[in-house]
């Protein structure tokens, strides 16, 4: 099961009280206070961890609680402090405050940390009080409560090139033949259901990672389909392949279709409309693959690429220019 948003309680651990006591030895006539304080409650801590790949951990607990201090001791012994509480998440969360709706962290690198929720500090042993003037304090302070907040995780992966295109349109097969991803291929729509991630090989020093979503359709900037749970997931794509499929088994026009997915893209972020497109007309072996791309040269004056995943036409040159357009832009 795959799940890329959840909605969790975090709460800081409680620090620990201050101790009241005085000494009672037998050759220390005077005595004295000699409470120590107590502990700081842990914190809980978001850590990035690319071998972790979805939220599905965190979807069965809605409180995550760290660790609270240790009471202080006599003797002016300082009480343990709470253990931090390390919630691991994938690479590429969103961590948003929930009540304001405010994003709190961009956990996109691996190993990134971000200290969600503060434990809180230890309350003071008498002996902190202890003065010129008070000489015998009995007063000891209780710790702090921890903070605690309710946080929303968003994974929004994180890939150089992002896959779009209709239902069927041979995205999972292109995945599966350039990468060692192995996604459910079938001959009917929708056969993808959970956002995949997999990393071209080009030579020893160069790849690029690319991710493949369910098929869009019409409306799904909206909630129609299954596209609009998983658009966020392109949003950091540094490009966007998009394949046609040239003949629709639903008799659609494939031009029409490509500017039906360039509508909802267009709607969901404004900002993906204006991203590098690269378009490319699936299954070469079907007679109308050759028609549909002159088609996109003649009335949308866009030099579309012809690719069979099955017979491997044309990808070598598909992947060369992705490699080229990547090359002076930052990957993620």
């Amino acid at each position: 099961m795959f799940v890329d948003e959840v909605s969790i309680e975090v709460i800081g651990g409680k620090g620990g009280d201050g101790c009241a006591s005085f000494r009672r030895e037998k050759y220390v006539p005077r005595g004295g206070p000699d409470g120590g304080d107590g502990g700081r409650g842990g914190n809980v801590v978001l850590r990035a961890n690319r071998n972790v790949a979805s939220l599905l951990h965190l979807a069965n607990q809605r409180v995550w609680k760290a660790q609270n201090g240790e009471q202080g001791g006599s003797s002016q012994c300082h009480g343990k402090n709470g253990a931090d509480l390390v919630i691991e998440t994938p690479v590429g969360v969103m961590v948003f405050d929930e009540a304001h709706d405010l994003l709190l962290k961009d956990l996109k690198e691996d190993g990134a940390e971000f200290v969600v929720a503060q434990g809180g500090f230890g309350g003071k042993g008498n002996v902190r009080f202890k003065s010129a003037t008070l000489r015998s304090p009995t007063m000891a302070s209780p710790g702090e409560k921890g903070k605690s907040r309710c946080i929303r995780l968003e994974l929004r992966m994180i890939a150089d090139v992002g896959l779009v295109g209709m239902p069927n349109a041979g995205k999972s097969a292109l995945l599966s033949r350039l990468t060692k991803a192995r996604p459910k291929i079938a001959s009917y729509p929708f056969t993808t259901m959970t956002p995949l991630l997999g990393l071209v090989q080009i030579d020893r020093d160069r790849s690029f990672v690319i991710a493949d979503v369910p098929g869009l359709i019409e409306g799904a900037s909206q909630g129609v389909g299954l596209g609009h749970d998983f658009l966020r997931h392109i949003q950091r794509a540094g490009a966007l392949l998009h394949l046609v499929e040239p003949a629709p088994m639903n008799g659609t026009d494939p031009l029409s279709n490509y500017k039906a997915i360039r509508r909802e893209l267009e709607e969901y972020d404004p900002e993906l409309g204006k991203r590098h497109e690269i378009v490319a007309v699936t299954k070469q072996d079907l007679p109308e693959a050759e028609s549909v791309r002159q088609r996109f040269k003649d009335e949308l004056q866009i030099d579309a690429f012809l690719i069979s995943s099955v017979t491997g036409y044309g990808l070598k040159d598909l992947v060369n220019h992705i490699d080229q357009l990547l090359k002076p832009k930052a990957r993620w």
